[in-house]
């Protein structure tokens, strides 16, 4: 890709950007969010047309006009929202083969002895088990990640395109696509990896390419780079701190959870949580923090237990009764339940409190316009206008909208299920200060990773959890990331 440009209604998204990717290699492409990846990758898919420069493949000039055109000179996208990859109603066989099945099967019968078997040989070579039959709504986030990667898999792709494809793998899992990149790089594959976790880029990636503000920032050999030297390419400064100085948690227990049991395998559990005061849940992925959180907020139904704030019983039957009871939710798939991406950053954030917005039948405008400033201003979000669609904002702001909309709700308990999955180093301390604002103000923040640096960098106390129970209580500053990944994978000591 040569002298790349991208206008958008006189907006400037790319400027004469290139990027070259040699036949069997694993090229890294970072930036902080909006710095035109995304849109880079647009280009190069087909989903976008661009403005200006040129695109060559084997040193022959194409155009690609539309993503089923991407696909047929070899170009293939896995993209970081899969649940827009995937149809939730077909089995796991005919996603697989979705392509076929719609571009390259002959006549008006169906081969399904084939398709299953085609799409099984696909699986293995993913190095994943998972019913053909199933419906691709029924699978777990991680399992619907790898579904599509083992769809670009059968596409046998001249280049493929990876966009933050561990952000919702266990380490396990990411051991397993590593070992598939691995094996497409030694077949001649290309292989574009997007990915914030610079950590693996340097132990998978041969060479990287730095965006910044929509520019080229550079090219470069990985063994001749270190992580703090990238993050100061892509924030055009250097990074001190990873976290802000944790606050004092005050006295008096706000939240306290008692042997709570319910939908998605939660058994047992029991913690408390004080007034100013960050909780880490720690665990792998399926150990149970994303159900726990559901349950919390009457998305996932308890069968016993109890929740008591400010030492009074509630139960949250729904996440309305949840939202009366104070309670405020950022869900880990933001795209599927945390915004409304076809709706503007004004309606989005001002959506959970509409009724403070209203004066009988009528919508106070000017208020709604008030409110929505502030909280744009308040996240960080970058945007020209709180009128803008999220769908057009990067990930990592369409993240803090998910964010904003709750900030003018005055919850008490924050429940954070992996906000900063998908971001820049630099939107993340962006995060993480809101999260610490919340907590100043003597807000109860409940905040659930897998990242074990983020549990020790912003926690004042840690619960892990295993197979939907907490294994271990461990106060933050006394723990390491060893002793998390023990209790998470059931260890004991």
């Amino acid at each position: 890709m040569t002298g790349i440009s991208k206008y958008f209604a006189g907006v400037t998204a790319l400027e004469n950007v290139d990027l070259s990717v040699a036949r069997g290699e694993v090229h890294a492409l970072v930036g902080a969010n909006g710095a035109g990846k995304s849109t880079l990758m647009k280009i190069l898919s087909g989903a976008y047309q661009k403005s200006a420069g040129s695109i060559s493949l084997d040193g022959e000039e194409l155009e690609v006009e539309s993503p089923q055109d991407a696909m047929r000179k070899g170009i293939v996208t896995v993209y970081q929202e899969v649940d827009v990859a995937i149809v939730p109603s077909l089995s796991v066989a005919e996603n697989i083969m979705m392509d076929h099945i719609a571009i390259d099967q002959p006549g008006i019968f169906m081969n399904w002895k084939m398709i299953r078997q085609d799409a099984a040989e696909s699986l293995r070579e993913v190095g994943i088990e998972i019913d053909l039959n199933r419906f691709a709504g029924e699978l777990t986030l991680a399992e619907k990640q790898l579904l599509v990667i083992a769809r670009a898999v059968h596409q046998k792709a001249k280049f493929l395109i990876l966009d933050e494809p561990t952000a919702s793998l266990s380490v396990e899992e990411c051991n397993t696509l590593f070992a598939i990149v691995k094996r497409l790089s030694t077949q001649g594959v290309g292989v574009i990896f997007i990915s914030h976790r610079l950590d693996e880029i340097f132990a998978n990636c041969q060479r990287i390419t730095v965006l910044k503000d929509g520019r080229l920032v550079g090219d470069y050999n990985i063994c001749a780079e270190t992580i703090d030297s990238i993050v100061e390419k892509m924030l055009g400064r250097k990074m001190q701190n990873a976290f802000p100085p944790l606050s004092t948690p005050q006295e008096g227990v706000l939240l306290e959870v008692e042997n709570l049991c319910g939908e998605g395998g939660i058994d047992n559990v029991s913690f408390t949580v004080n007034k100013g005061e960050i909780i880490g849940i720690g665990g792998l992925v399926g150990g149970g923090k994303t159900e726990l959180l559901k349950l919390l907020f009457g998305v996932n139904v308890v069968s016993s237990g109890t929740i008591n704030l400010n030492g009074k019983k509630i139960v949250n039957a729904c996440p309305d009764q949840a939202i009366k009871n104070r309670f405020a939710l950022v869900p880990e798939e933001r795209r599927k339940e945390g915004v409304l991406v076809y709706e503007t950053i004004e309606t989005n954030i001002t959506l959970p409190t509409l009724s403070k917005f209203c004066s009988g039948p009528f919508m106070l405008s000017k208020r709604i316009n008030q409110s929505s400033r502030e909280s744009v201003r308040r996240a960080a979000i970058k945007t020209s206008s709180e009128k803008q669609l999220v769908n057009n904002l990067s990930g990592g702001n369409q993240q803090k909208v998910a964010i904003a909309k709750w900030l003018i709700s005055d919850a008490d308990i924050y429940l954070f299920d992996e906000p900063t999955k998908g971001v820049d180093v630099g939107s993340k301390y962006e995060i993480y200060s809101l999260i610490i604002e919340l907590a100043k103000q003597g807000k109860g923040i409940i905040y659930a990773s897998c990242e074990f640096d983020e549990i020790l960098g912003l926690s004042n106390r840690a619960y892990v959890m295993y197979s939907g129970r907490i294994s271990k209580s461990l106060v933050t500053k006394d723990t390491n990331e060893e002793e998390l990944l023990l209790y998470s994978t059931g260890g004991m000591k």
